[in-house]
């Protein structure tokens, strides 16, 4: 076992779930939490995260370290997958590990190695303008074989290294460009649209090999989501596991969790979207744990040890055997109005037996939103559901979608 993990960003659940583990742990983040953590009792190292510089790097953190005797790191958010990498380079004596990292933050080098490796992606390029979108979406024209006057190809442009949707625009006609584009959206990754029912994998790897798989069905991306898949996508869960391993094998991944996210055809074709290395969004792990029983986010900790035990592996994970009891699904909610006043909780919710709970808070008077949302932006809580049935859970999800809860 791991001699002390350095928890590589702030996130009150995982600190918590770490506590109940008994596991040594210490929180890297950004000095304004330390009295906080210094009050709680929280082992903490603060550190400048936002930047890199000759008193700011991974080498000099790996020094403050010592005093934790550190000997894991654990990127928590995106912006400390690349963190988290330098150190376990240095912690395995593998520069690769580091350059794995760099591949988990740019888009671009990510498709190339998934091209290389034989996954199924769409076609992709780095541009750095709006003409630059403008000639890929002419050659996808072209490739896809486009007459005079038929609709342009949809093009994606993506920043290399956001997480998420943040950053990302979905062009679908020549004119989208101008309209859309802005000059700080480059340089950034231009894609191809991938067909298919898009959902996401939760895989958690040690010493090279899936020790459990989630699937989450996405009911709207950004906007609600239900683990364990439904009867579709449970179908298809050994076509997923084995596509799952083979980018765990192309990327050579060794330890962690990766949450891929997949385009399922109707010909059982997967596509490639893209991968993180990091806790997902949409409150992911929070619903794998009450599925199946287990601490995901503790589990999400653990399989970076390259010196677990595979007695305490199994002990971390659900018997193989393991079938969850209910469907649990949560909703995002996202003001619908740039200005209101209340929180109104339909009597229907309430009267709802999938219906758990829900962690809205209340506006101020007058609240606004400011400004546009970056990706989805920050929701106003969730609304949580558990059952019995897949199909309910979609209908439930897909209608509370659409309540305007504050007005």
């Amino acid at each position: 076992m791991a001699n002390c993990f350095a928890l590589m960003g702030w996130s009150l659940p995982v600190i918590e779930s770490m506590q109940k583990t008994g596991k040594p742990f210490v929180v890297v983040s950004f000095p304004d939490f330390e009295p906080y953590a210094t009050e709680n009792n929280i082992p903490f190292l603060p550190y400048p995260l936002d930047e890199w510089s000759d008193t700011s790097n991974s080498l000099d953190l790996f020094e403050k370290l010592k005093a934790f005797n550190a000997d894991v790191a654990v990127p928590l958010y995106e912006e400390t997958v690349e963190w988290a990498g330098a150190l376990n380079s240095i912690y395995r004596g593998d520069a690769r590990v580091l350059n794995r990292a760099f591949l988990f933050r740019n888009k671009a080098m990510m498709k190339r190695k998934a091209l290389i490796g034989g996954l199924k992606v769409g076609l992709f390029e780095e541009v750095f303008n709006k003409e630059g979108v403008k000639a890929f979406m002419k050659r996808l024209n072209q490739a896809n074989l486009q007459l005079d006057g038929e609709a342009d190809s949809w093009v994606h442009i993506k920043p290399f290294a956001s997480a998420g949707t943040v950053g990302h625009r979905l062009l679908r006609s020549m004119s989208d460009i101008d309209e859309k584009c802005e000059d700080s959206d480059f340089p950034c990754l231009a894609e191809s649209h991938l067909s298919g029912r898009e959902f996401s994998c939760e895989a958690f790897i040690n010493k090279g090999k899936i020790r459990f798989l989630n699937i989450t069905e996405y009911v709207k991306l950004g906007y609600s989501n239900f683990i364990p898949e439904g009867h579709y996508l449970e179908s298809k869960r050994d076509l997923i596991h084995k596509q799952v391993q083979k980018m765990v094998d192309i990327f050579g991944i060794e330890y962690g969790m990766v949450h891929p996210e997949w385009f399922l055809t109707e010909n059982d074709e997967l596509n490639f979207g893209e991968t993180a290395c990091r806790i997902p969004g949409g409150h992911i792990l929070e619903l794998c744990s009450k599925a199946y029983e287990f601490d995901a986010l503790a589990a999400f900790v653990l399989c970076h040890d390259p010196n677990i035990t595979e007695e305490e592996l199994d002990g971390i994970f659900p018997a193989k055997d393991f079938k969850p009891k209910n469907y649990h699904g949560n909703v995002m909610i996202y003001p619908r109005k740039r200005q209101f006043s209340k929180l109104e909780i339909p009597e229907d919710l309430n009267n709802e037996p999938y219906f758990v709970e829900h962690t809205l808070i209340a506006p101020y008077e007058g609240q606004k939103l400011s400004g546009d949302r970056d990706g989805f932006g920050n929701h106003f809580g969730t609304i949580n559901f558990r059952g019995e049935d897949p199909d309910r859970m979609t209908e439930l999800l897909k209608h509370y979608e659409e309540v305007d809860f504050y007005v």
